[in-house]
């Protein structure tokens, strides 16, 4: 007889039935391995009966897990982070809310600045046009044009203090009676259609009809059916409306000296959402849902396509220098399109909650800002360098709130100031904020 771990070990190593017992009760880092058992004979001792369990586990452990150096490397994760200049020294830029313009009767859904800076326009669904003073929030003038106000636009010559607007279905152009007695006399001659001349169409009704509009000393464009949205030149002759339902006169091009408008563009590639002016160059951009068409004027052709890869463009604005374009979209999603880089987004930044109402760039500061239906304004810096081999630089600077929600809807259209760091909002809420540094 020898040890505990003998084949034939003495009495006193083997344990009885009530020890046995009392090992199932203990923890199992604390129950023995090994319990001694007592044989006759070497030859009477069995094989060991998880052999071929831990041999199968062996294997496993092989070929699941080699054993492989691995060579780690430790990178900060803040390394990563791409480096942005700091907000202070991106100022000024608009943060705080310094004016509201109060005075409308239901939702505020559109505003246009006129050319100084000095007035802003503003119409909505409560049937009323309205002008203000930027400095003070006194309101100059109301018109009660008994319809919804769609969209509105200032003309952007100073020369011309023309005010175009969605009125229902139709456009109207109003003298908005701001300026010196001459350009207000210049201003009247101009609003005024002589005899109409029939404009040849084939068969089809005329797509647009100029008509003197008495009440408000102006002209109604009649719309061949209900036009979305108008957009100056930046010389302030010609413009644009959109006719999302026009089929080949969707797009619709008009210049106000000679009181004529045509359809260039035939075929669309959608249904258009809106139409641009390019800032310097005979260039037109037009956003159907999903793409951004830009054609040469001069040629009537097609130069460039650009693809989104939106839910639904809602919105456009072109950067001064006109070789960048932001989008927004209905999935709350923002692209900026650099289009001498590519024809695809160059930035895509997911900022809102809700659909996108409007972006727009300014004039003269590197910012742009977009506005959403979750009742919020955000207002980027972003830089657009002479060198074409730097990429333009984006940073986010504010989150302006302070509008409330109405009918789920939040901040309906946004501007900046010609020449101010000054950021307009129009509300469901019936305000309009500006909001200054």
């Amino acid at each position: 007889s020898g040890h505990e771990e003998s084949y034939n070990p003495s009495v006193e190593y083997i344990p009885t039935q009530e020890e046995i017992d009392n090992y199932q009760l203990m923890y199992e880092e604390d129950r023995p391995k090994f319990i001694p058992r007592r044989f006759e004979s070497l030859r009477s001792v069995p094989a060991y009966e998880k052999a071929l369990r831990e041999g199968f586990d062996r294997c496993l452990d092989l070929y699941l897990c080699p054993r492989t150096r691995k060579k780690r490397i430790n990178i900060d994760p803040e390394s990563l982070k791409p480096k942005l200049p700091s907000k202070k020294d991106l100022r000024p830029y608009p943060r705080t809310c310094y004016l509201e313009f109060k005075g409308h009767g239901g939702p505020v859904t559109s505003l246009s600045v006129e050319a100084t800076g000095q007035w802003i326009a503003s119409g909505s669904s409560d049937g009323t046009i309205r002008v203000w003073e930027v400095e003070t929030g006194r309101c100059l003038k109301v018109f009660n044009v008994g319809a919804d106000v769609h969209h509105i636009s200032w003309n952007p010559s100073p020369e011309r203090p023309i005010l175009a607007a969605i009125v229902g279905r139709d456009l109207l152009l109003l003298n908005a009676e701001v300026g010196d007695e001459e350009t207000q006399v210049r201003t009247k001659e101009l609003l005024h259609v002589g005899e109409p001349t029939p404009e040849d169409d084939g068969d089809k009704k005329p797509a647009v009809r100029w008509v003197n509009n008495d009440k408000f000393d102006g002209i109604t464009l009649i719309h061949h059916r209900a036009a979305s949205t108008v957009e100056w030149h930046s010389k302030g002759d010609y413009f644009t409306t959109v006719v999302p339902t026009g089929e080949s006169r969707a797009v619709l091009l008009h210049q106000l000296s000679k009181k004529h408008s045509h359809h260039p563009f035939r075929k669309l590639p959608g249904l258009p959402v809106a139409a641009v002016f390019h800032p310097t160059q005979k260039m037109f951009f037009v956003a159907t849902k999903k793409f951004v068409q830009v054609y040469d004027l001069q040629k009537a052709e097609v130069v460039k396509k650009l693809e989104s890869g939106l839910r639904e463009i809602s919105s456009i604005s072109i950067h001064p220098g006109g070789d960048n374009v932001i989008v927004g979209s209905k999935d709350g999603k923002l692209c900026w399109f650099d289009t001498d880089l590519s024809t695809r987004p160059y930035k895509m930044l997911k900022n809102h909650s809700k659909d996108i109402t409007s972006v727009t760039f300014h004039r003269r500061y590197p910012l742009f800002a977009s506005s959403s239906e979750d009742c919020t304004a955000h207002v980027f810096h972003g830089m657009v360098y002479a060198d074409l081999n730097q990429n333009p630089l984006i940073v986010p600077l504010e989150i302006l709130r302070g509008h409330l929600s109405s009918d789920r809807r939040g901040v309906l259209d946004c501007k900046f100031h010609p020449r101010q760091p000054w950021l307009f909002t129009a509300g469901a809420d019936s305000m309009i904020r500006l909001y200054c540094d």
